[in-house]
């Protein structure tokens, strides 16, 4: 098993817990890890479906004089939704692995059916064997089933507490505009106030004095 090969499964092993996962799955996990495939740095950080660096040659058009240049994935920082853990994961993919993503179905759906030898970064094969983990929790897990009645009962609680709801806000509403009206009608009293206080001061005002 070569250097990056083994320094990939304790990766996996430290993150998963190999203790938690049966034996047979690691030794499947440790014959399918890629073991000369290079990868690029910034590929190990996100989901890159094969896509890497390519390189060639870049061709003046009056000479014909050729020089070296690379293309580089286009990579994009994206919020995908995972049903198993129930919260988005942001991860850096290429347009390519987003493609793949949405024909899968999903971000889990991917994982799941992409093969551990074509899986070829650590973050990839980090949730992917996390995904596996928590779908085998899942499926071992006992489910509880409610009787029709139950669930009638369950519904109509959520129906009483929407309509609680709903009124809750309606008297809120009626209240806000009660405040208002009442702050309305007493600022219309002050402005009331100050107008027959100015129209007393101006009568007052005009009345001649008697000569004496």
């Amino acid at each position: 098993m070569a250097f990056r090969s083994r320094e990939l499964y304790k990766k996996i092993a430290r993150k998963v817990g190999e203790g938690s996962v049966p034996k047979e799955v690691m030794e499947s996990v440790k014959k399918c890890l890629p073991n000369n495939k290079l990868v690029m740095g910034r590929a190990k950080r996100g989901i890159y479906a094969g896509r890497h660096i390519q390189f060639g040659n870049k061709v003046s058009e009056d000479g014909g004089n050729k020089s070296r240049r690379t293309w580089k994935p286009n990579v994009q920082e994206k919020r995908l939704f995972s049903y198993i853990h129930d919260r988005h994961i942001r991860v850096k993919v290429t347009t390519h692995a987003l493609r793949c993503i949405d024909k899968a179905g999903g971000i889990d759906e991917y994982l799941l059916n992409t093969p551990y030898d074509k899986m070829d970064t650590e973050m990839g094969l980090f949730w992917k064997a996390k995904i596996e983990k928590m779908y085998d929790e899942l499926g071992n897990m006992d489910i509880g089933f409610f009787s029709p009645e139950e669930e009638a009962k369950i519904a109509a609680g959520f129906e009483e507490l929407k309509l609680a709801k709903k009124e809750a806000r309606r008297e809120a509403r009626r209240a806000s505009a009660k405040q208002k009206q009442a702050e309305r009608e007493n600022a219309e009293a002050e402005q009331t106030s100050e107008a027959k206080q100015i129209e007393e001061g101006t009568t007052d005002g005009n009345v001649e004095k008697p000569e004496s």
